[in-house]
């Protein structure tokens, strides 16, 4: 029985392959039909994970999705995308045309992305260290000053916190060659020391430390790694303060729609930049198949409607796996926090800079809940979030304190309500606007705000 069922499901698999081989995917970019966005049009044979190898690459070439209709019962599926550009424009360059074209046409055949949510090409020839632990003030600089004590050079680097966990993937170099960390002993090294920060003097168990040579898509593996590390159950988590700051809330239903066999899953939402990917990755990965989808993401707000089965073919069974998926969705949602104050770091690159301004912003009392790190060529462009110690909004003069130690023309406030607050004040913000202006325009060029070191 066993052998003629792995035959079986072996055969199946090989009739999917042909069916794709079959029915390449079809691709239309259409600027015609709407005044406000350029429509994205993907027919394809369907297979799991077919809508998020889509979403995914859109996301990568730096397109923001302010509509989805989503359509993929049976053996095929037909998606239509509503793509604006950063600045939220109609997609007009040729060069961006044809990339979705190829990254979603016949020739991707497996929907492969065209970049990571890293510089792909610096940490193409690194060494790959995965952290997950206990979240607490200064762990970040902490870990940085370890690996610039340890002669690695970190070329880029994404890290999130959510209910008091972190997790982070680093790309490092060794210092003395720009070559990726190959040697045994220094690899098991590295590992034993950040391991050891980790833990600190209260985590016993669930810190955990990951090596290895090659690049992953990092934004995916950091919702696996706290996926994994069950961040989504913790108590202590930072939804009341969350829900206290905003105006919108996040609300979250699962309902099983009984006459048709499916299970509505409804997310209102603020709207943010790679949200649907998040809520898309999270289903996916929890072996969910989104059937049908309605998506609307054009104001402050946005609505996301998907109606799933799982993978068996049956909606959610119980009211125990209704409340995971709920909880699963909304961590998701929630990791790639923009709470606190964002900070943009853009500075010539050298050694041992995350480890320096870390160091500064940790004997500041402030507290680093998500960054973004990346060189290309000379230039460090990071992006750090910031709140102090406690989770609450940092002081204005301890911003200012920050910034004289960095140098104001490095290190800029990429926040309204802080930036105008602090003019109305002393109109000390005038150079760091110029120079922010210059610097958007500067971190556009090069991708979806990404930062360095």
């Amino acid at each position: 029985m066993m052998n003629f069922g792995s035959h079986s499901i072996g055969e199946e698999d090989e009739y999917k392959k042909l069916v794709i081989r079959m029915n390449p995917p079809r691709v239309t970019v259409d600027n015609n039909t709407s005044k406000k966005a350029t429509l994205v049009k993907v027919d394809s044979a369907n297979r799991h994970g077919s809508l998020l190898e889509v979403v995914q690459v859109l996301i990568d070439l730096n397109l923001t999705i302010k509509r989805a209709y989503i359509s993929s019962d049976g053996e095929w599926f037909m998606d239509v995308f509503h793509v604006v550009d950063q600045e939220g424009n109609k997609i007009y360059e040729s060069e961006v045309i044809e990339r979705i074209q190829q990254s979603l046409g016949p020739r991707a055949f497996s929907f492969r992305s065209v970049r990571q949510s890293v510089d792909t090409q610096a940490a193409s020839k690194s060494t790959s260290v995965e952290l997950v632990g206990r979240d607490r003030p200064g762990l970040l600089s902490e870990i940085f000053a370890v690996l610039t004590d340890l002669k690695c050079n970190i070329v880029a680097a994404e890290v999130w916190t959510h209910n008091s966990r972190m997790a982070s993937v680093i790309y490092i170099t060794e210092e003395a060659n720009g070559g990726p960390v190959d040697d045994f002993d220094r690899l098991a090294k590295i590992k034993h020391l950040l391991c050891y920060v980790l833990k600190g003097d209260r985590e016993k168990q669930s810190a955990k430390t990951n090596i290895s040579v090659g690049v992953t898509h990092t934004e995916r593996r950091l919702h696996q790694m706290m996926y994994d590390d069950h961040d989504f159950d913790r108590e202590g988590c930072v939804d009341e303060k969350e829900e206290k700051g905003d105006k919108i809330k996040l609300v979250i239903s699962v309902e099983n729609c009984t006459e048709r066999g499916y299970t509505v899953v409804y997310i209102r939402s603020k709207d943010r930049p790679k949200l649907i990917f998040d809520t898309v990755f999270t289903m996916t990965d929890m072996l969910y198949v989104v059937f049908h989808a309605t998506i609307i993401s054009e104001g402050p707000e946005a609505y996301q409607e998907y109606y799933i089965r799982r993978r068996d073919g049956f909606p959610v069974s119980s009211e125990g796996e209704k409340q995971r998926l709920i909880h699963c969705l909304e961590a998701a949602i929630r990791r790639r926090s923009t709470e606190g104050i964002r900070l943009e770091l853009c500075s010539k690159d050298r050694v041992g800079l995350l480890s320096e301004v870390t160091r500064i912003f940790r004997e500041n009392g402030l507290s680093v809940i998500r960054a973004e790190v990346s060189t290309r060529g000379s230039q460090a462009l990071n992006v750090f979030y910031v709140t102090d110690a406690s989770g609450s909004p940092v002081q204005s003069q301890t911003i200012e304190a920050v910034r004289n130690e960095i140098g104001k023309t490095v290190l800029c406030v990429k926040d309204d309500i802080y930036s105008k607050a602090s003019s109305h004040e002393s109109g000390k913000f005038s150079l760091c606007n110029l120079f922010r202006s210059q610097s958007e325009r500067f971190l556009h060029n090069l991708g979806f705000m990404r930062s360095c070191s």
